[in-house]
């Protein structure tokens, strides 16, 4: 990777993704791609160089991939799960009419291109104990069938017209930095939120619902070392599992006690997020990423919860 554009940096993961790639890269390497709205601010505005590029024209893309002499193409322009299930239309015009822009641009000028999949391209007949790599999706949501279709798509483009795409399957993601934006996982970002507030936590998700789990910096991770792998290493290309570890409510409760033994949680579930989240895998085998480009994370729930209530109460000042 040399010039680099991140469609989608100002979202949840494209903002730490970004300036991730500018650490790596060079300021000047990494194009921060936003739509009108959703302006960069802060560091990752005057970091580095931005452009508008809405993923649903075609032209705008082009033109920005041009300009900057785009080789690589990090596509993070989506809906997240619960957002996408009440704007159906809007998931798909985004998600699937906006990759397929991405990836003919990427055709004609020879780049390479990473869209994210998900643990929600799995459905209610996927094994959900060790869910393999190629297994059954049948996804329920217009988030799942999207990211199926999305690793499909990209699968064609590479097989079609040798358009060099990849992509990992993400479960829940973590962090810190972004506040999350309408996720059925962003329960386990909004915990440790109250848990620094001192305030009593309500937990959108029932107990004993297990759900697989990453830290941001092991994500960012996955996506930069993908991109970075040796395709002659690649069996798989789009989809791969990639997971750190896997929690029921009750568990990252218990773990944050630890250090915050007065938090308290309480259950009202609801329906919708609960629905999505029974519909996905309890853990993944991951075993394919390991094997084919070394993935391995750094943190587990332990590491992640110290790091997690240590960072926010710097931010909050509490």
């Amino acid at each position: 990777m040399k010039n680099i554009l991140v469609v989608g940096a100002t979202g949840q993961i494209g903002s730490e993704l970004t300036m991730e790639l500018r650490k790596r890269y060079g300021n000047a390497n990494v194009v921060a791609g936003y739509i009108t709205g959703a302006e960069p601010q802060g560091e990752l505005k005057e970091s580095g160089p931005s452009a508008l590029c809405d993923v649903t024209c075609p032209e705008m893309i082009a033109e920005v991939v041009k300009t900057h002499h785009i080789d690589t193409i990090y596509n993070l322009a989506a809906l997240l799960s619960v957002v996408a299930e009440s704007k159906p239309r809007l998931a798909w015009k985004i998600g699937i009419d906006g990759l397929w822009n991405i990836l003919e641009v990427a055709h004609e000028n020879k780049c390479a291109v990473f869209t994210p999949s998900s643990i929600g391209s799995f459905g209610l007949s996927t094994p959900h104990h060790m869910t393999p790599q190629d297994t059954v999706q049948r996804p329920s949501t217009i988030y799942g069938v999207s990211k199926v279709t999305t690793e499909l798509l990209s699968d064609y483009f590479h097989h079609k017209y040798g358009v060099d795409t990849r992509s990992v399957r993400f479960p829940g993601i973590i962090s810190y930095v972004t506040l999350p934006g309408g996720g059925t996982t962003d329960y386990a970002v909004d915990i440790y939120y109250s848990a620094v507030k001192g305030e009593k936590f309500v937990c959108p998700i029932k107990q004993g619902t297990l759900m697989d789990m990453m830290y941001m910096p092991d994500a960012l991770n996955a996506a930069i070392s993908l991109m970075e792998a040796d395709p002659t290493k690649l069996v798989h290309r789009n989809g791969f599992n990639v997971t750190a570890m896997s929690f029921a409510p009750e568990t990252i409760y218990a773990e944050i006690k630890k250090h915050k033994p007065d938090f308290q949680m309480e259950y009202a579930v609801e329906p919708i997020k609960q629905g999505i989240a029974e519909s996905w895998p309890d853990c993944m085998d991951d075993s394919c990423a390991r094997n084919e480009w070394n993935w391995k994370p750094q943190f587990d729930l332990a590491s992640m919860t110290k790091d997690m209530l240590e960072k926010l109460t710097a931010k909050l000042g509490k």
